[in-house]
């Protein structure tokens, strides 16, 4: 890997891991999202030093080249996050029908202790 390719890379992936904690720090990004960005981050740090065990696992893979391999690990990480998301979406959609129904049932008990209080 040509020396402007790896610096770039490596710079990329620590600005990624720096702006990561930097939004963690600042409660702009929550700790159970972080986990899969800081995980990335870090596996393209390590990748782009060890630039040995990217072409190890490119022919692990059976990939012709390296930024093959890449690509894929980029797919990879879409899908891991849309299936957190994903979980995230069903939690939060099964609290919102409970809340609807605790509010309507409160709205019942308010509805009928006025009607026997008049």
């Amino acid at each position: 890997m040509p020396l402007s390719q790896k610096l770039f890379a490596i710079v990329t992936s620590l600005c990624v891991l720096f702006f990561i904690i930097e939004m963690v720090r600042r409660k702009k990004l929550r700790e159970e999202y972080s986990v899969l960005w800081l995980g990335t981050s870090m596996v393209m740090l390590v990748l782009v030093i060890k630039y040995d065990w990217l072409v190890w696992l490119t022919g692990v893979i059976g990939a012709a080249l390296p930024t093959t391999t890449l690509f894929l690990g980029s797919i990879i990480f879409l899908i891991l996050l849309s299936v957190q998301f994903s979980i995230k979406l069903s939690k939060l959609t099964d609290q919102v029908k409970n809340l609807a129904q605790e509010n309507a049932l409160l709205r019942a008990d308010i509805e009928s202790s006025e009607m026997i209080s008049k």
